[in-house]
């Protein structure tokens, strides 16, 4: 056994290249349902073949600038879930509303990361809330251009205020510990 890349574990070695056995599991598993029955012979050959595949094709050792935080995870996904009931209900309100048209806006705001990653991460979760959709992601500037429907008010300040708190919490939550410094 040596030791290789970025997770700083052991990993054996078969004829002089890794064999992951992580990836080894996850692939004897996709195997065992594919076949859709548990004997001894499935899971052997799955065994070879999950052995083969990531010996004969391994995958470049990637870091995704992803780092989980359970307690800051599952502080973010009570949030967000708070966030996607209070959007939903907004919108709801406002289709119910006939006649009224709702407050529709296109809203510029700057972010405080610099990371690509964690920029797409509150992409995704902008857009996942009813009312709101991402048109643009500016990553050079560091800005993302909002189209916002049923926020009254000064709807900038609003909408720059609630991004900046998602912002703070998908960092807390997945950010690295340089992601989490930038924003202090």
């Amino acid at each position: 056994m040596t030791r290789t890349g970025g997770g700083g574990g052991r990993v054996p070695r078969l004829l002089g290249r890794p064999v992951p056995l992580g990836e080894v599991a996850w692939l004897t598993v996709v195997w065992l349902l594919l076949w859709g029955d548990l004997t001894v012979g499935n899971v052997l050959g799955g065994l070879l073949a999950a052995t083969v595949i990531v010996w004969a094709l391994p995958l470049p050792m990637l870091d995704s600038g992803v780092r989980i935080q359970p307690v800051a995870a599952a502080v973010f996904l009570t949030r967000f879930l708070g966030d996607l009931m209070l959007s939903s209900f907004r919108v709801a309100f406002w289709a119910l509303r006939l006649g009224v048209q709702p407050p529709v806006e296109v809203v510029t705001v700057r972010l405080r990361t610099s990371s690509e990653v964690m920029t797409v991460l509150i992409t995704i979760a902008l857009s996942a809330l009813p009312g709101s959709l991402v048109l643009e992601a500016r990553f050079a500037d560091r800005q993302l251009v909002l189209h916002v429907l049923g926020v009254e008010g000064d709807v900038p300040t609003t909408v720059q205020a609630d991004v900046t708190r998602i912002e703070g919490a998908i960092v807390a939550a997945f950010g690295t510990l340089r992601d989490r410094e930038e924003l202090r």
